[in-house]
């Protein structure tokens, strides 16, 4: 289903892929075969709170020592190349998850870093803060319903109406000049993070076809009677708003699916199927036409769950990051290789919370702070950003016993980071992060990954 406002009045409506797309080239024509400066922001939200502690394991022996002590019968075996090898630019080294297998070359080409202990915070929080209860935390932590909101929002309350990743197209949609195709996209239902103020937004599932039955006709003329029909019975003026709203919402849907069963969006690059791949597949045939639609900024959401890992964590996570890992390999490639934007697209991975590192059974709690995988050519990779923190149970990341991490980066300051790559002035933060300045002075939010 469409939730926006296309840009209907611009081209031809509701004549069938053909016009629709004859249109389009001939605006093409007259301006440019490809928007400047096109840059978008893909998150990849893992439903459930992904396990960072088996994502990413460090292996420097007095850490990979405490990660097995922690970790119990949930540590992942790090002889014989069980874990993938990774190395900072300072020969510090780590494993990766073997799930993620077909993104592991990418670290080695500096396409794919690492952000470490990021979650839901008020303010900056010491161990010691938090037990004392001296310094205000997230509403109603270690909650899916409530993280899930928060991450999306970037509000440490329930009070979000407004996703993050739409404010900073928010703050970005005079770039997208006279284009008002949805600059913010679900690819999986309506999500917070899409929804916005000013920007136009959509939810549109992959697959799922928008057109109108009993439009194939022949002659073709009387094909084409009919949906001028329709396109009358869609544009009548009832003056009953929810009927009118209900039309609107169904020349969008038919002019998106004409855009994208046209040959304009066609994607040649293999991807290997399930959901997260058909939703990325289909962020890439959106950035294709990104010469038809003329704009230049744009955020996408998708989502994978069943990270909620209470019990057989060591295969059902294993199998869940080789669907991730595949699938974003697979639209990285599309993205350098077939697009050509690769340095214009950098995606990420967020998540409700951490899980604890002391396990419960043959799987984990929830927690706290975890670890971000970002991918994409303008990234500074093959690097861990952040503090990576320590594994000792009851340490100083702690927030108690078990090993439910005390984030040392913020939501916040993470997408502040995006958000000024996606050219969002220093001025303009605030408008998107209202609480970033209790990060410090300067913010603290030019995190290094994106230079």
């Amino acid at each position: 289903m469409i939730h926006s406002r296309l840009s209907r009045r611009s081209m031809l409506r509701g004549l069938g892929a053909t016009t629709l797309l004859s249109r389009f080239g001939w605006m093409n024509a007259l301006a440019q075969s490809t928007p400047p400066d096109y840059k978008a922001l893909v998150c990849i939200f893992l439903v459930g709170g992904n396990d960072g502690h088996n994502t990413i394991v460090p292996l420097t022996q007095s850490e990979l020592n405490a990660y097995k002590a922690g970790r119990g019968s949930l540590a992942l075996p790090d002889g014989n190349g069980a874990l993938l090898p990774v190395e900072t630019s300072n020969g510090t080294p780590y494993g990766l998850n073997p799930g993620l297998t077909a993104i592991h070359p990418l670290w080695a080409s500096k396409k794919l870093a690492v952000l470490a202990n990021v979650g839901m915070l008020v303010k900056p929080i010491t161990r010691t803060q938090f037990l004392a209860n001296s310094v205000p935390v997230p509403t109603n932590l270690f909650s899916h319903s409530d993280q899930i909101q928060q991450m999306q929002t970037g509000i440490p309350s329930t009070s979000g109406g407004t996703g993050w990743g739409a404010r900073a197209a928010d703050a970005l949609h005079l770039m997208n000049g006279s284009s008002t195709f949805p600059a913010a996209i679900s690819t999986n239902g309506p999500a917070l993070f899409c929804t916005g103020n000013i920007v136009q937004s959509a939810s549109l599932l992959p697959g799922f076809d928008l057109d109108i039955s009993g439009m194939s006709l022949w002659p073709a003329s009387a094909a084409l009677a009919r949906k001028v029909g329709l396109q009358q019975v869609l544009e009548f003026d009832s003056g009953l708003a929810l009927v009118q709203a209900a039309n609107t919402v169904r020349m969008d849907a038919l002019d998106l699916n004409a855009l994208l069963r046209g040959g304009t969006a066609t994607i040649t690059t293999p991807f290997p199927g399930g959901s997260l791949s058909d939703q990325l597949q289909q962020v890439a045939k959106i950035i294709k036409l990104r010469s038809v639609t003329g704009i230049r900024r744009q955020v996408f959401f998708c989502t994978l769950g069943g990270f909620d890992t209470h019990s057989s964590q060591s295969w059902q996570h294993w199998d869940l990051l080789k669907d991730v890992a595949e699938a974003m390999a697979a639209f990285y490639k599309t993205t350098d290789e077939e697009l050509g934007v690769a340095d214009g697209v950098t995606s990420f991975t967020l998540s409700d919370f951490g899980r604890t590192l002391q396990p419960s059974g043959s799987g984990c709690d929830h927690g706290w702070g975890s670890h971000l995988l970002l991918m994409g050519g303008a990234l500074q990779g093959g690097q861990v950003y952040g503090t990576f923190p320590s594994l000792a149970l009851g340490g100083d990341d702690d927030s108690g016993t078990r090993g439910a991490l005390i984030p040392t980066t913020s939501t916040e300051q993470f997408g502040a980071a995006l958000a000024t790559w996606m050219g969002v002035p220093d001025t303009g933060l605030t408008s998107v992060f209202s609480n970033l300045s209790d990060f410090g002075s300067g913010w603290n939010y030019k995190l290094g990954f994106l230079g």
